[in-house]
């Protein structure tokens, strides 16, 4: 079986048809209603002359009984005779020979009482309506000759008509069922097709259906040119019609995602033909004279043991083709029945947050903002806390953040959610009004045009200064658009808000982005404090972090400080603030008033009892 669309339509021919049949029975309508026409104008006068011969032999009767001669009529009884029948050119013959000159004349014999012929009265026939249609007969003739051209043209047009409309159905039914660029089956094809080959396996048989992604597609038409691209589409759909098994189909399911469903005897076969076909796809292709490297990354799904209808199977390898380009970009990955888990926590996190941030003014909302302190070196003042995220569940109880940040993300939320820990921050900053307050911005709230007015907005409405509000960035906030993060973060610190680069140092070119961007803390990551006491390299490394900073004129904070020695360490090495478990976690606000209440006792009061100055 091969992978072109079966099932062309028959073309339907009934319109132009019917138009046809129009044409030649208005032809024949016009051509039947001439004769019948004529007939009936002879038909007239010929009713017309035996109504006028009958009135002469009536005068002639009378003539007879009168006891005239007819050979003695006077020329005037005649023209009274002319008269009354309504005859033209009536004349009286009695010489046998007249009919010599007849011309056509109408001739009517006359008998004595005797019964003997004594006469002829002759007359000029009326035949004026046939007369008139004579004159009429070039005219009808061309009438006729406009019926046939007619008609002729009628016929071509039909038939040119039959023709376009055969062409147009198949251009509709390509458009319906076949993609333009690469001539295989489309998206609504391929369901069909899917749906008949799951309908027609048989007990035993495996059906494998495949959806291959093409990575790096966009940076080929950003690099090379849309034109490049769909040259590429169509080298893979040609790879495809020569590579695929009998009895396989394959189709052109998205923009750069291909779909492919094929029977198989059993399952390990089916992985050996996929595994094959990705690999083959793979390979190098030969476009406008030069080497185009594609990347190709499967998902799969067999039926029966993945789902036996389309829509199950469909979604199955959906999700494997997107664990792939997680996990295994390049490769070729099989549904796993934990992909089905990962999905439907997915859809539960996305339902339940959006219903937690509709519910948020409720008296025990399921998000609530917890605060970490951040502390001096010596471990005996509180500068600040950091504002964090937290969701309870009522159900699944606490949520990571790590998880449920991805899914507002994913599913559009994060702007609504950035929003709420803003405020909520800047609300209860109004408790400590000797402390800065620390807020995580995410990539989508910088990419946001209304971030800048919405802050200075908050900060106006809750009566903060801007200086105690601290945003924190990681790279991937300036990863997407260099430029435009610049100009929103260059508006930021316009109003006076302070920058913080976070978790500094567990990207590729934290170096590049601190010479671009203009930061007031450096934040050093936990990746780098926690050998710290263990591995001297990673003293050295946070040394580094150290001078860097300072010789920038940022501020240093150290984060996931848990243990007492890592502190020392880190003030030594001239870390300004820290912060980590060794001095508090995160709490509600209510646990950060008593922290603060405890430390305000006395100014040397350490918050770890091994803490030194």
């Amino acid at each position: 079986m091969s992978v072109g669309v079966p099932d062309r339509p028959a073309r339907r021919l009934g319109t132009p048809r019917l138009v046809a049949t129009l044409a030649i029975f208005v032809l024949c309508v016009s051509f039947f209603s001439a004769i019948v026409g004529y007939a009936r104008v002879s038909e007239a006068d010929s009713s017309r002359g035996l109504e006028r011969r009958a009135a002469l032999l009536a005068a002639i009767e009378d003539v007879r009984n009168s006891g005239a001669e007819f050979s003695a009529l006077d020329p005037r009884h005649i023209q009274g005779i002319e008269r009354t029948a309504g005859l033209k050119d009536l004349r009286f013959e009695t010489d046998p020979d007249f009919k010599r000159d007849l011309n056509d004349r109408e001739v009517q014999s006359v008998l004595n009482r005797e019964g003997r012929i004594v006469g002829w009265f002759t007359w000029e026939p009326d035949r004026s309506m046939s007369d008139a249609l004579g004159r009429l007969r070039p005219l009808l003739a061309l009438t006729g000759m406009f019926l046939v051209g007619f008609a002729g043209i009628a016929l071509w047009q039909v038939r040119v008509s039959v023709r376009d409309l055969g062409k147009s159905e198949q251009r509709a039914w390509a458009l319906a069922h076949e993609d333009l660029l690469t001539g295989l089956p489309n998206h609504r094809k391929m369901i069909a097709l899917i749906d008949g080959v799951l309908a027609q396996r048989t007990s035993g048989e495996v059906v494998t259906l495949a959806f291959v992604d093409l990575d790096g597609l966009k940076d080929i038409n950003d690099a090379l040119g849309h034109g490049v691209g769909d040259h590429l589409l169509i080298a893979v759909a040609a790879r495809l019609r020569d590579l695929i098994p009998v009895g396989a189909f394959a189709g052109r399911f998205d923009g750069d995602e291909f779909a492919i469903v094929m029977t198989s005897s059993d399952l390990e076969s089916a992985k050996t033909r996929m595994h094959a076909l990705a690999s083959a796809l793979a390979r190098p292709y030969w476009i406008d004279n030069e080497t185009v490297q594609i990347g190709v990354t499967t998902g799969l799904a067999h039926a029966p043991a993945d789902g036996r209808s389309r829509d199950e199977l469909s979604r199955r390898a959906d999700l494997a083709l997107r664990a792939a380009k997680q996990k295994l970009r390049g490769g070729v990955l099989y549904f796993e029945p934990a992909m089905d888990d990962e999905f439907e926590d997915r859809r539960f996190f996305e339902r339940e947050l959006r219903r937690a941030l509709d519910q948020v003014a409720d008296d025990k909302p399921a998000l609530d903002v917890h605060y970490q302190p951040v502390v001096s070196a010596d471990g005996t003042r509180i500068l600040g806390a950091e504002a964090l995220l937290r969701w309870t569940h009522p159900e699944r109880g606490p949520i990571p953040p790590g998880r449920f940040v991805a899914a507002a993300e994913r599913c559009g939320l994060m702007g609504r959610l950035g929003e709420f820990v803003l405020r909520r921050a800047l609300t209860d900053a109004a408790r400590w009004p000797d402390l800065s307050i620390a807020v995580n911005l995410s990539p989508i709230q910088v990419r946001d045009s209304r971030l800048v007015d919405t802050i200075a907005g908050m900060l106006d409405q809750y009566g903060v200064a801007a200086s105690r509000l601290v945003l924190e960035v990681t790279e991937g906030v300036l990863i997407d658009d260099p430029k435009e993060a610049k100009t929103r973060l260059d508006a930021l610190q316009a109003l006076g808000v302070r920058l913080a680069l976070d978790d500094f140092g567990t990207g590729y070119s934290s170096l590049t982005y601190l010479q671009r961007f203009k930061f007031d803390k450096l934040k050093i990551d936990r990746g780098f404090v926690e050998p710290l006491g263990r591995n001297a390299d990673s003293l050295a490394l946070v040394q580094a972090i150290v001078t860097l900073g300072r010789a920038l004129g940022m501020t240093l904070l150290a984060e996931g400080i848990e243990t007492e020695e890592q502190r020392v360490l880190l003030r030594l090495a001239g870390c300004e603030e820290m912060q980590g478990y060794l001095f508090a976690r995160p709490a509600p606000r209510e646990a950060l008033d008593r922290l603060l209440a405890t430390v305000s006792e006395g100014p040397s009061r350490p918050l770890v009892r091994t803490a030194v100055a």
